[in-house]
């Protein structure tokens, strides 16, 4: 996932940034809209931490994002695979009980 899909999806992923940087305040999510280099600046802002430090924390939030993402792709997929198979063998079931 690049930055780009990220700013894309930024309403949805703001609970998670409040989560983890507790002292920026929900408008102030909502100004950034994802924007890296805005989110870079506001943390060093609120923390006074340096440049380096920031991008690093918003490189490991991405991170976390895209291992959530992929945790979250392999759990539909197999729920998907569970549906498919329930669908087979209730179709299986229904064939021996018709031929009972």
């Amino acid at each position: 996932m690049n930055w780009d899909k990220v700013e894309g999806k930024w309403k949805q992923q703001r609970g998670k940034a409040m989560d983890d940087w507790g002292r920026l305040m929900n408008d102030e999510l909502s100004a950034i809209a994802g924007r890296y280099e805005h989110l870079v600046g506001i943390l060093q802002e609120k923390f006074g931490i340096a440049q380096e430090d920031s991008k690093r924390q918003v490189d490991e939030y991405n991170k976390i994002i895209l291992k959530l993402k992929e945790s979250n792709d392999k759990l539909l997929k197999q729920q998907k695979t569970s549906e498919e198979k329930l669908k087979k063998f209730t179709k299986i079931e229904r064939e021996k009980k018709g031929k009972i």
